[in-house]
């Protein structure tokens, strides 16, 4: 089991080029098993989703190589539609695999997924769409059973934007008999990079980062050499690393137009930022306020992946925050953790109030998920005395050396294994 010390109180001053992102990476990799032939992909993170991803990939048949961030696919030997149960519950984004398994097999079976439990996250949206296409889906014994004579494609529209949906639609669609026209299409930055990689491919599909998406079926998708683009969710991240401590930061690799409510939301809360050139300077005034209301939104509304770093920063701040959690009921699993570190932080259902105290004080926490494991590090930062965060794993789902990164810019913080 690893943890991280932390002693807080340095501020955060530094350069940090941000790792390619997860949430795009993922459904790219799964989509690499339609090519005749190996992918490239660069900026692979090394992040234990992706490892985990790796290991479906290889149980399905595909040779995986690993060269610093460049992973090589090759789907040439592929001898499997099905993925066990066990590695599905690893991974809630495992059900990605869902659409691209069905565009080489016509049938899958995949177990029921699992991840990180802050809230359900029904995958009815992804089903009824397929069901749509033509496929039989039945479920028995934990796995769902896909079966087609023929994928035609037709017109979805979603009840509600999911990326998940939307992305296994698309990989069901490129290779479908016909034209797939989703709409109400989920509109975030990871959506565009796989319709990137996989018209690349040779995939014909349009509006990639709107609410309508078009998608004409072909008979071949070719295999490609890509890069990942920036993780948006990690880029914020850091960047509220600096103004919690007091500091100064420049990111490589980031694109500011991916984050443009976490930006605007730090400028009201006291930060100078200066973007350029894929390049992000924030520099801290000293002073943190207070911010209103802050609603998680779908894209490109403010994300709730960053809502807990957010509200880390905002218990410090100088006056009183309100958060309303509109997409996971189960996504203030970090407070109690940021009270026990002096936050002043009250729940009511989906709604949080949190009134600003002067700094954090050290204490043992445990991180009970990916998003909230990076709030009680950014907490910790800030912190007078030693944090020690256990439930590191959680954090390594999305951060690539997070402890490596931070110490570069000042931070003293250290992992240790026990």
């Amino acid at each position: 089991m690893n943890k991280l010390v932390i002693d807080g109180g340095v501020p955060i001053r530094g350069e940090i080029t941000i790792q390619g992102a997860k949430n795009a990476v993922l459904p790219i990799l799964a989509a690499s098993i339609m090519a005749d032939g190996e992918s490239v992909i660069h900026n692979c993170p090394r992040l234990r989703d992706v490892e985990k991803t790796c290991i479906i990939l290889e149980d399905l048949g595909c040779d995986v190589r690993r060269e610093q961030d460049t992973l090589y696919i090759n789907p040439e030997n592929i001898n499997n539609c099905k993925i066990d149960e066990k590695l599905m519950r690893e991974m809630r984004s495992s059900i990605i695999f869902l659409g691209a398994i069905l565009a080489v097999w016509n049938k899958a079976e995949v177990g029921m997924p699992g991840g990180c439990p802050i809230g359900l996250r029904p995958i009815d949206l992804h089903i009824k769409a397929l069901r749509k296409m033509g496929v039989q889906i039945t479920e028995e014994f934990g796995y769902l059973k896909c079966e087609s004579d023929k994928i035609s494609g037709t017109q979805i529209h979603l009840d509600f934007p999911s990326v998940g949906a939307t992305e296994n639609i698309m990989l069901t669609a490129v290779k479908a008999d016909g034209a797939t026209v989703i709409t109400n299409a989920a509109r975030e930055p990871e959506i565009i990079d796989l319709a990137k990689f996989l018209n690349l491919m040779g995939a014909k599909i349009n509006g990639a980062g709107s609410s309508m998406i078009v998608i004409e079926g072909v008979k071949k998708l070719n295999p490609v050499e890509y890069t990942i683009m920036p993780d948006r969710i990690v880029a914020q991240t850091y960047l509220i690393s600096a103004l919690i401590t007091g500091g100064e930061i420049v990111l490589k690799d980031a694109i500011a137009s991916h984050i443009h409510s976490g930006l605007a939301l730090l400028s009201e809360m006291g930060a100078k930022i200066n973007t350029y050139d894929n390049t992000i300077h924030l520099k801290s005034n000293g002073k943190i306020k207070n911010v209103h209301i802050i609603k998680t939104m779908p894209y490109p509304g403010f994300a709730t992946d960053i809502q807990s770093p957010f509200m880390a920063l905002a218990s410090v701040a100088d006056g009183t925050s309100v958060f309303v959690e509109n997409m996971f009921e189960n996504r203030f699993r970090h407070v109690d953790e940021l009270v026990r570190m002096g936050a002043d932080i009250k729940v009511e259902g989906r709604s949080a109030v949190v009134r600003g105290v002067k700094r954090f004080s050290g204490a043992n926490v445990e991180a009970y998920e990916l998003r909230g494991g990076a709030a009680l590090v950014l907490a910790a930062l800030n912190a007078e005395g030693k944090t020690t965060v256990s439930g590191v794993d959680f954090i390594d789902r999305g951060y690539q050396c997070i402890e490596g990164n931070l110490s570069k810019c000042g931070a003293k913080i250290k992992r240790i294994h026990i």
